[in-house]
């Protein structure tokens, strides 16, 4: 920056003698510069959305409150499969593999643990979307080049991202505890490895399912306590409620019925995948409606509720 340069000045002394008042501003060269570097466009601007999202979710370059509800779940997740694993190991050590078998493993994980990560996606969720609209920030993402689309598709994103994290990690210190609490954990790694593409795929299903749902209902709100009791009482709510109604009516009206636990809805496709029924949904009725129908109606609850979101951003936003 160059040296100030003052412009214009006048003579203290003859301002008085004609009677004008000394002057106290000045107008200085401050020797601004013209960006001459590279313009990365789109594509560095949705890298950064998805970025700060990820950061946004986990707390980071935030105060320590912000890392406190996010991290509690984490830790918690992974507490249920660090004893899971615990107790696999002493199954396996006192009564045998066959008593090690009997001990949930990573088909009942989620089944187990979905709450969890529901009330997580319900909590964490609208801090990605509700502050941004409240204080006005959205305005600015979208100063070109980046769009609407831009935008929610990065914060999607990163919040799938970081909800596939959280399901994944309890799920491969289960994987580990087990393996290590045998005596020998190549044999068990080698007799078990077919469960690592389950395991991610079940994780992913359940990630984009509570992400899309949490934004959703965050795109109606400014705030993000009203987004997180609605998705928490929704969850909660339908769980009983359908379970209920749906043991009362018979056949097929039944099974439907309990289609509508939100809750059951990525923990079918889960069972899908492993190939086994998870306690929770072994006593649904919808279970009983075949793997084609229990695939598409969860695909159905993620498809939708993604382009209601994108649309809700198309008309909030320029």
């Amino acid at each position: 920056m160059s040296d100030p340069v003052p412009v214009h000045d006048i003579d203290p002394a003859a301002a008085s003698h004609e009677g004008h008042a000394r002057p106290e501003g000045r107008v200085f060269d401050i020797g601004y510069q013209r960006y001459d570097g590279p313009r990365e466009g789109r594509a560095r601007g949705r890298i950064a959305v998805f970025k700060d999202g990820v950061r946004t979710a986990l707390g980071f370059g935030r105060g320590g409150r912000a890392k406190i509800l996010p991290w509690s779940f984490i830790a918690l997740l992974v507490f249920i499969g660090f004893i899971l694993a615990m107790v696999a190991g002493a199954a396996f050590r006192f009564a045998g593999p066959e008593a090690a078998e009997g001990v949930p493993s990573h088909s009942d994980f989620y089944g187990i643990a979905s709450i969890i990560l529901f009330v997580f996606a319900a909590v964490v969720g609208p801090e990605l979307l509700c502050p941004d609209r409240r204080d006005g920030v959205i305005n600015l993402y979208l100063v070109r080049p980046i769009t609407a689309t831009d935008y929610i598709v990065g914060r999607w994103a990163a919040f799938t991202a970081v909800t596939l994290g959280v399901a994944l990690l309890p799920q491969f210190v289960l994987l580990i505890g087990r393996m290590m609490g045998t005596p020998d954990p190549v044999a068990y790694l080698s007799d078990h490895w077919n469960d690592v593409p389950k395991i991610l795929a079940s994780g992913a299903a359940i990630a984009v399912y509570t992400s899309t749902l949490a934004l959703l209902v965050a795109s109606f709100t400014t705030r993000r306590a009203y987004a997180s009791v609605f998705l928490v009482g929704l969850f909660i709510v339908s769980t009983p409620f359908t379970a209920g109604l749906s043991q009362e009516l018979d056949g097929a009206l039944g099974q439907w019925v309990s289609m509508f636990n939100l809750s059951n809805i990525p923990v079918h496709v889960n069972d899908l995948i492993f190939g086994d029924v998870s306690d929770i949904t072994d006593a649904a009725p919808a279970r009983e409606l075949g793997s084609s129908l229990l695939f598409g109606w969860w695909a159905l609850w993620v498809l939708v509720p993604g382009w209601l979101l994108w649309i809700r951003y198309r008309k909030l936003t320029p």
